[in-house]
């Protein structure tokens, strides 16, 4: 599959679809829904068409999923960057590393298994929007901070239908 794409449901503007091919997968997004104008930290869902940068996961906690995508396993110094001052906006870091950062390796399972959405990667702009991703959904189907989250079982489902080179529709 090539192609995946993320529809709202009507009146939930954290609450969506996610469409791959005969495969109707409910997902959250951001509390402030989908928006054309992203900015860090304002809680959107980048509107737009973007590839699937291959993932991460957890081995601690799961095997290597089956998928064609690249997948690395994280480590407990993984990290991102979302310091918008800082040059490595946007990317991997190890940790520790100065300023604001995301850490991967999380205990509220959240990144046991996800894939990066090239949003604002190349180039990268500071400001709009850093660490968007494809990645598990809390237990409860609360908003995320602006990725597209999914069960962990649709998730592990849809992975194996990801190709090299797969897109992302958003909106």
């Amino acid at each position: 599959m090539t192609s995946l794409r993320v529809v709202p449901k009507a009146g939930h503007p954290s609450e969506a679809w996610l469409l791959a091919a005969s495969l109707a997968l409910p997902c959250m997004l951001g509390p402030s829904g989908m928006t054309r104008q992203k900015r860090e930290g304002d809680g959107g869902t980048p509107i737009g068409v973007f590839a699937m940068l291959g993932g991460f996961f957890r081995s601690d906690r799961a095997s290597r999923p089956q998928t064609a995508q690249s997948m690395q396993a994280l480590r407990v110094t993984d990290g991102w960057c979302d310091d918008t001052t800082s040059s490595r906006y946007n990317r991997a870091v190890q940790l520790p590393v100065a300023g604001s950062h995301e850490r991967m390796w999380r205990e509220d399972r959240l990144y046991d298994l996800g894939v990066v959405i090239d949003y604002n990667m190349n180039p990268t702009r500071k400001g709009l929007g850093s660490a968007i991703f494809m990645h598990v959904m809390s237990p409860g189907g609360t908003p995320t901070a602006g990725c597209v989250a999914l069960r962990p079982d649709d998730l592990r489902r849809l992975l194996p239908r990801l190709a090299p080179g797969c897109r992302l529709q958003i909106g």
